[in-house]
């Protein structure tokens, strides 16, 4: 057909589907980004984007990906041959630690099973251990989208001022920011990355550095090479409305949308929605008979859901029959669990009835892919929703 009607069902754990109001916003007129008009609009969203990282020190904004953010933490802060420390939570923990190698770090990697977050008290243990202060910085994904699992960041800050180590502390929260709290200068991270595609409902194309003090300083002598990622620039220009290069001009009037949409909802009251869709999907699962990738139950995402398959039937086979069924994409298994999960995204502009649209198509293409299961998933979630209104 050339034409199915209906919305396309984007139920992926980002990019996450944007808003009506944002898309209005960024189909604005294209402005100089050398003018009083753009140099009004920068200052007014990197006034709003700090209460959403919950931080009173600067927030650069790059026109790149998460994985950009990724590298512009790693390489302002640090110098080739720096040893740093992760936790091997998921996939996009995994990612981290490539780009880390290329770029000349050392990373030692603490072994995860990808059905829990970070364990604080084991990165306490090593840090303890480095009695020369070898490990520059530790490194931790919040929340791990390919698995559904959410790391404390709290308790691995207290680990470290535990083991009274020095290193750095840097945070990915790509896709956590705006869906789950989140507290960069109440839990003392050094460096929070984050991107636009996920809690914040923008399309994909910005991504953040949140940078505390000791950052900063970190910055002046670190020794890996950076141009455009380089922090000096971006601090200089920003106070005065100004990058040191082409912003992304019209997804910054996007993102004046999207941190007033959160400010207006109201920060808790947006965590809590998280949450009240995350349980309500869980008990879909285990009504089908299902298990959750993330085995932690006080670790599980708020963002989405990873549902683990039978035995002998393909989490990829079933996502396209899905998708030709009932015009719903739902995210792949990644790495180490390719094929063996689904995921399921309940993050952003989200309400109940897509929810309840979501899992009714999820239950649905369980029957017409042939994998086993109990009936009465979407039922489940819908008496646990309208119980908790």
């Amino acid at each position: 057909m050339s034409h199915r009607a209906g919305p396309h069902f984007l139920q992926i754990p980002g990019p996450s589907n944007v808003p009506g109001r944002i898309l209005r916003a960024i189909e604005r007129p294209t402005i100089d980004h050398r003018g009083p008009t753009f140099q009004a609009l920068a200052k007014e969203v990197l006034a709003k984007i700090r209460p959403i990282f919950k931080t009173t020190e600067p927030v650069i904004i790059f026109p790149s990906s998460g994985t950009g953010a990724w590298e512009a933490a790693l390489v302002n802060t640090l110098s080739p041959g720096d040893r740093v420390l992760m936790y091997e939570t998921g996939q996009f923990s995994t990612l981290w630690e490539e780009l880390a190698r290329r770029i000349g770090l050392v990373p030692e990697v603490i072994a995860g099973d990808w059905q829990g977050g970070a364990r604080a008290e084991v990165i306490e243990e090593r840090l303890s251990q480095d009695t020369g202060h070898e490990i520059k910085a530790v490194c931790v994904v919040h929340n791990e989208t390919s698995t559904g699992a959410t790391s404390n960041v709290r308790a691995v800050r207290g680990a470290i001022d535990s083991a009274k180590h020095p290193a750095l502390f840097l945070v990915d929260t790509i896709s956590g920011l705006g869906s789950i709290d989140y507290r960069h200068d109440e839990w003392g991270v050094d460096v929070t990355i984050s991107g636009s595609q996920k809690g914040l409902m923008l399309p994909p194309g910005i991504s953040f550095n949140a940078v505390s003090k000791k950052a900063v300083e970190a910055s002046k002598i670190g020794k890996s090479a950076r141009s455009y990622w380089d922090w000096s620039g971006q601090l200089a220009n920003n106070p005065t409305g100004n990058f040191p290069y082409t912003p992304a001009t019209n997804l910054l009037y996007g993102l004046v949308e999207a941190c007033d949409m959160l400010m207006d909802e109201g920060l808790d009251n947006v965590f809590s929605r998280h949450e009240r869709h995350a349980e309500a999907t869980r008990r879909a699962v285990r009504a089908w008979g299902l298990k959750t990738q993330c085995q932690e139950s006080s670790e599980h995402s708020p963002v989405l859901t990873g549902v683990v398959m039978p035995d002998g039937h393909d989490a990829d086979a079933l996502r396209a029959a899905i998708l030709e069924h009932y015009d719903m994409s739902l995210g792949a298994g990644l790495g180490k669990v390719k094929g063996r999960m689904f995921r399921i995204g309940h993050l952003g502009d989200f309400n109940d009835l897509l929810l309840m649209g979501t899992l009714s198509g999820v239950e649905m293409g369980l029957a017409v892919a042939g994998v086993p299961h109990a009936k009465g998933g979407a039922r489940a979630a819908m008496d646990y929703l309208t119980g908790n209104a």
